[in-house]
């Protein structure tokens, strides 16, 4: 969690890294390392399965990022619709063109594991071990 909280510091400043000031981008960054953990349990607990935390880390502190470039550039709400619609235009890009090449990943070769695998773990049928063993289930 604390290597997510960093990164979303780092992809919530990044928007727009050129304008406001050391501590402005501090604020901007601790929002966006708070808001990841936040992210990271929604996630979870409308089971959307995210085991690194990537959505979260890019895409909500992303969404704040560019939210916050209102923020730098002094004019928040003359900023709010050209950033929503920046939000729409690269959530429907990413979508779509992950959609697509999921779909042919899919075809070509399949995405899934086995129940089997799946019960056991990837980590172990894939790469032959327990991938968290202090947290493995006591028989």
């Amino acid at each position: 969690m604390a290597l997510n909280g960093a990164l979303a510091g780092l992809v919530s400043i990044t928007a727009e890294p050129l304008a406001g000031s050391a501590e402005l981008s501090v604020f901007i960054g601790a929002v966006g390392g708070v808001l990841v953990v936040f992210s990271i349990i929604a996630l979870d607990k409308i089971r959307i399965d995210d085991p690194v935390g990537a959505i979260s880390v890019h895409g909500a502190a992303g969404i704040w990022g560019l939210l916050a470039v209102g923020i730098s550039q002094g004019d928040f709400f003359g900023l709010l619709g050209p950033q929503l619609l920046g939000i729409a235009v690269i959530f429907a890009w990413t979508f779509g063109a992950s959609l697509v090449v999921w779909y042919l990943l899919k075809l070509a070769m399949g995405i899934r594991i086995s129940e089997e695998e799946e019960y056991e773990g990837a980590d172990l049928s894939e790469c032959g071990v327990e991938a968290y063993p202090e947290f493995a289930k006591m028989s």
